[in-house]
């Protein structure tokens, strides 16, 4: 076979693989969910469960305190709710913060030495008192009556796990990453589907609600368990969904560099949590959520290697065939400006280009990501992502 057929070939590919992972799969949940409908348990309980929240923090000391009055705010009765701050060391007056709210009912649990998110999370597990585990980070804000439709959700026996709707936004004048706000549209459009079709595949780890049994599942801490909690819930017997009316409020970072080590250091956790929990994606055993996994997480991180192929094997072919020079160019130009943004020049780029910067750089991420994994090496040790206060008149 020629050069130029195997490139054609690859490009083929790649682009079907694309159109599949992020068109052709929401299109499949959409049809099928118009056949299928389950609708989320809505409206209140007759009486509220007790929930524990739990607020992991490494040097927070400048959001803490408006973290902790938002959730004291929460509409939810207070002697129903637990609210444990998990210190992983840390050490620029975080603890003094939080110490300072013991008399409103926040606890403190310092944990002596830094290990991480996952780490710490296992570490407060025998102290939460909830009947519902719920989940958030100190960059983050909660609407007031974002708690009660996510504890809602329990009153179906059939879900264990109950994610918020994240929303993108900018503190107003201080800019954040163009492109953002539209993929985590696209995403929680993509959770509302699955939800309607049988459950989503993976939480939000900024806000979420878990069954006590499923919580204090131990992980390894190099894992990532937020996603492992939909599939541990999958595992359990249950359902995992999505709750529109649970608004969790999330700033942009502030720079496509910042977002990028975000990125490597969530999907290198990511790939480690699949292979950890790799039996889901055996459809014999779990039928469509296999095939859900499969179509939102492995089908994703394979676009940008077959995107790699296919602009090797453009360059390949290039003497022989016009339309080789030109995919190669632009490949080139494509992988160039991930590269860009990645190590944090796309700022000097035209605005036009802003929203392409951020998908390759996504794309670089999860080339990075992969082969951090696939090595065995672990991925950074959990470092939150220093991001203005939300604004919530900015979508």
């Amino acid at each position: 076979m020629s050069a130029a057929a195997l490139a054609l070939g690859a490009i083929v590919l790649a682009a079907a693989l694309a159109g599949y992972a992020y068109a052709g799969y929401p299109l499949l949940l959409l049809a099928g969910g118009a056949f299928r409908r389950r609708a989320v348990t809505e409206g209140g309980m007759a009486e509220w469960p007790r929930v524990s929240i739990t607020v992991p923090a490494y040097n927070e000391a400048a959001s803490i305190a408006a973290t902790l009055d938002a959730l004291l705010a929460l509409d939810y009765p207070a002697e129903r709710r637990q609210i444990l701050v998990v210190s992983d060391a840390s050490s620029d007056g975080t603890d003094d913060i939080v110490r300072g709210y013991a008399g409103r009912g926040v606890e403190l649990l310092r944990l002596a030495e830094r290990r991480g998110k996952t780490a710490a999370e296992n570490r407060a597990a025998p102290l939460l008192s909830g009947d519902i585990i719920v989940n958030t980070d100190a960059s983050v804000r909660l609407l007031p009556g974002s708690l009660k439709p996510l504890v809602a959700a329990f009153a179906d026996p059939r879900v264990g796990l109950a994610s918020g709707r994240d929303v993108s936004v900018a503190r107003l004048g201080a800019g954040g990453v163009a492109g953002e706000g539209r993929y985590v549209g696209y995403e929680m459009e993509v959770r509302r589907l699955e939800t309607r079709l049988g459950g989503i595949v993976g939480a939000s780890g900024c806000f979420y609600a878990v069954r006590p049994a499923i919580h204090r599942t131990p992980l390894p801490e190099g894992l990532s368990r937020d996603f492992a909690a939909a599939l541990l819930t999958r595992r359990a017997g249950y359902r995992a969904v999505s709750v529109d009316d649970a608004v969790c409020l999330v700033p942009r970072a502030a720079s496509l560099h910042a977002e990028y080590r975000r990125k490597v250091r969530t999907i290198t956790r990511g790939v480690q949590t699949l292979l950890y929990l790799r039996a889901l994606l055996n459809p014999l055993r779990h039928g469509g959520f296999a095939w859900m996994l499969w179509s939102h997480k492995v089908c994703r991180w394979l676009v940008p290697w077959a995107g790699a192929a296919a602009l090797l094997l453009s360059v390949a072919a290039a003497p022989f065939a016009p339309w080789a020079r030109v995919a190669a160019a632009a490949g080139l130009a494509g992988a160039g400006l991930g590269v860009a943004a990645a190590r944090g020049a796309a700022a000097r780029l035209p605005r036009v280009l802003a929203v392409p910067a951020y998908v390759a750089m996504g794309q670089m991420a999860v080339l990075h990501a992969c082969v951090r994994a696939l090595r065995g090496r672990a991925a950074p040790t959990w470092e939150p992502t220093r991001r203005a206060s939300p604004t919530p008149a900015e979508g």
